[in-house]
């Protein structure tokens, strides 16, 4: 999704989309880079965010990357979403009841890694990755990766 759509803006779209489809992952694909409208799409609900200057191939990877429960981001906004976490001296203030282990996981994914990495860094499989990441969403209360960033950001 653009941000920049004529009649309603893309961020509001994905809010749209989110709250009437929940299982529907959307990616920005937009020419905006502005921290503001980059934090308030994930915010609203994106789970990646590429920059329309991106090649053919970087997109097509973005995509598969997304359909396999990846967050892809251009690297210009990765560091972006990088530099607001070591500028705003991130803590995660609130642990929502969240064991050991899930919290490790949340951070894994604030630092943008894929499952693949996960499960290297953890030593577990990718099934149990994907259940405590859902067990995650349902603590949290949130539908997606970038909603799970946003609220441990915002707390």
């Amino acid at each position: 999704m653009d941000i920049g759509l004529p009649d309603i803006s893309g961020i509001e779209g994905v809010r749209v989309v989110k709250e009437n489809f929940t299982e529907i992952e959307v990616l920005m694909f937009t020419v905006f880079d502005d921290d503001e409208k980059i934090f308030e799409a994930i915010k609203a609900g994106a789970s990646g965010y590429l920059l329309k200057k991106s090649s053919t191939d970087e997109i097509i990877e973005a995509i598969v990357s997304l359909y396999n429960g990846g967050a892809p981001m251009s690297a210009s906004i990765a560091r972006k979403v990088i530099r607001s976490f070591q500028e705003g001296s991130y803590t995660l203030k609130e642990d929502f009841a969240l064991t050991a282990r899930e919290k490790e996981i949340l951070h894994c994914l604030m630092d943008g890694m894929s499952y693949k990495k996960i499960t290297e860094k953890y030593f577990i499989s990718i099934s149990t990755v994907r259940t405590h990441i859902r067990h995650i969403y349902e603590k949290l209360h949130v539908n997606s990766k970038a909603q799970a960033v946003a609220k441990a950001l915002k707390k």
